[in-house]
């Protein structure tokens, strides 16, 4: 899964709207009306602007996007900074209109001339985002805001946590249906023009009500593209009457097509589907340790209290919270129906045969009726990235250095396992799982793979995290050992670091890397990469031996990269010395309290 159980592919950031670009065409024609930025009236002090590099040879150049949204590919970040702008304007104003007057916005291209002169207001087609244009443009953020009808809007967009794919879909969701129904409240029409104003209505809204908080406002704006793979309005520039007829062929033709295949798949392949369907099931008793769940029993243990908790979704499945008969409390994976991945038959076959305490524990699964589930024990603290995202509470150095040492333990022990290397594939942040006495677990397995013994390496499919996969993987498609090191050495990066990251890009890992290697080569300060949140309450010994450890986990070649068992002498190092010093701390402590004198 691509995160604890989530999704992600790589952001256009903050490229969010596609319904408002649709009717980009329609206008972007128009003569830019004159103006100098002084009329505007928005304060884009606080608001950083930052030029797109899809921006190639001019506002001309068009793009098609995700559904066919076409719009341009100079503009993908302007409309997040004349949002926000507009979200701090009417904050500032008391809670007023959303939008500003015709005569102001055409004057409001201050941020981006400087930077690139074909980003306009004209030239990307923001014209009608004023004051007016539309019954959404002219509804103050206060009655939108104290409406009880558009409450559900606000409470889904104010958290994204513990799972941001999760909180995200609910808040795209939320929009979606704000919108709409700010169309019927409004008597708005039904055309792209005033479709994109009244959803630029409801986000200016959202953005208003979380400005006082920058992380839920920088995670509400990294949400937002995923509004393109909710609804597109489309583009149909062929007649209606040639579009149905030849849509009729179509769909005529491939039913008949359909026909036939389905006919020779029924009577050719159906009895032997069946027959390997059947072997699978009586073949699934055979891995040891796994008790075999019915349907029943796993719908009881999900609808527990007549409600259905979910933990997180992801490109596999959904995991939600179950409750068995006994009382104890554990994690139910249902993988969906429409996965190509083998997730389901890698983790049983992975798990039912590797038992270690930092190794999540699979109890259980269950295949009937053609749905999959897998059960696991439950790690009531969630994950590591949401303890580093935390606001309220720090994790400690000496918590720190004990998870990466246990998680390098896991680590070792199934590079050493008894049939093979087994290689995970998906170390990152969110894959290791806190128990309530914050003991970490490494999980999910979907995608590990385990190297014979006299292999060194296999060439195979490349699957992973972007941003914590390893590039010589990548690039060459070679699997080793070595791949998983490079992925912990991230993850020991940013615990090093605090980097608060829950989907690292590209980008952010090389930024990491190279910050990193100029601190280990005393290019940079030991405090450039300490997580100012300690205060410097941490073992300088040991977060330089850490970081040198971790900086050669990340070589870019597997060859430079130490082995699992020397990562796990340095970490092992670091924690005996952290509970030296505990144990020297309590003594002092002690020793303090029994020299107080006691007057007579």
């Amino acid at each position: 899964m691509k995160t604890i159980y989530g999704f992600g592919k790589q952001h256009f950031f903050p490229f969010i709207f596609s319904w408002v670009f649709s009717f980009i065409d329609q206008i972007s024609s128009a003569p830019s009306p004159p103006g100098d930025d002084q009329g505007c009236g928005l304060n884009f002090s606080s608001i950083s602007y930052f030029p797109s590099g899809d921006c190639i040879n001019g506002i001309s150049e068009k793009i098609t996007n995700w559904k066919g949204i076409p719009t341009s590919g100079c503009c993908q970040n302007a409309l997040e900074v004349l949002t926000k702008a507009l979200a701090l304007n009417s904050l500032v104003n008391g809670g007023g209109d959303l939008f500003i007057k015709e005569n102001q916005w055409i004057n409001c291209n201050y941020p981006f001339k400087s930077q690139q002169n074909s980003v306009s207001i004209q030239n990307c087609g923001f014209l009608d985002l004023y004051n007016g244009s539309s019954p959404c443009s002219s509804i103050p953020f206060s009655t939108l805001k104290q409406k009880p009808s558009y409450r559900y809007v606000f409470d889904e967009c104010a958290s994204f946590s513990p799972w941001f794919d999760y909180g995200c879909g609910n808040c795209t969701d939320a929009i979606i249906r704000a919108r709409n129904q700010l169309i019927n409240d409004l008597g708005a029409k039904q055309n792209p023009t005033d479709k994109g104003i009244c959803a630029v209505a409801v986000i200016v809204a959202v953005a208003a009500s979380n400005l006082n908080d920058q992380s839920v406002l920088d995670d509400f704006y990294r949400c937002l593209p995923a509004l393109n793979d909710k609804e597109s309005d489309g583009y149909f520039k062929l007649k209606a009457s040639v579009a149905k007829t030849i849509l009729a062929i179509l769909l005529g033709c491939v039913g008949v097509i359909l026909v036939i295949i389905l006919i020779k798949y029924v009577t050719k392949n159906g009895k032997k589907k069946h027959e390997k369907r059947r072997i699978k099931v009586k073949e699934m008793p055979a891995f040891s340790g796994l008790y075999r769940f019915s349907k029943a029993e796993i719908e009881n243990a999900i609808n527990y209290g007549n409600e259905k908790k979910c933990l997180g979704r992801g490109s596999a499945g959904v995991v939600y919270k179950g409750i068995l008969p006994s009382g104890q409390v554990v994690a139910i994976k249902q993988i969906t129906a429409n996965s190509t991945s083998d997730s389901f038959n890698r983790e049983v076959e992975g798990l039912s045969r590797v038992r270690h305490p930092n190794l999540v524990c699979l109890f259980g699964c269950c295949l009937e009726d053609g749905e999959q589930y897998l059960v696991y024990e439950f790690c009531s603290a969630g994950n590591l990235a949401q303890h580093l995202l935390k606001k309220d509470a720090v994790l400690t150095w000496e918590r720190r250095v004990k998870i990466l040492r246990d998680c390098a333990l896991a680590l070792r022990y199934l590079h050493h396992y008894v049939d093979g290397c087994i290689v995970h594939r998906d170390i990152k942040l969110t894959n290791i799982l806190l128990t309530e006495n914050m003991e970490p677990k490494l999980s999910d397995f979907g995608l590990a793979k385990v190297l014979g013994m006299e292999e060194s390496k296999v060439f195979t499919d490349v699957r992973g995290t972007i941003g914590y996969m390893d590039p010589e993987y990548m690039s060459n498609a070679k699997l080793t050992c070595a791949s998983d090191i490079y992925s912990f050495g991230i993850v020991a990066l940013q615990v090093l670091s605090g980097q608060k990251v829950f989907e690292l890009d590209l980008d952010a890992r090389d930024q990491l890397t190279r910050k990193a290697r100029d601190v280990s080569m005393g290019k940079r300060p030991l405090k450039d990469f300490e997580d100012p949140r300690l205060h410097g309450n941490l073992n300088t010994v040991d977060f330089e031996s850490i970081l040198q450890i971790a900086v050669l986990c990340v070589a870019k070649s597997s060859d430079g990269r130490p082995s699992i068992d020397i990562v796990f002498e340095e970490l092992d190092k670091a924690w005996k010395n952290t509970v030296t010093e505990m144990r020297c701390r309590s003594k002092s402590a002690t020793r303090s309290r029994s020299l107080e004198v006691v007057p007579l």
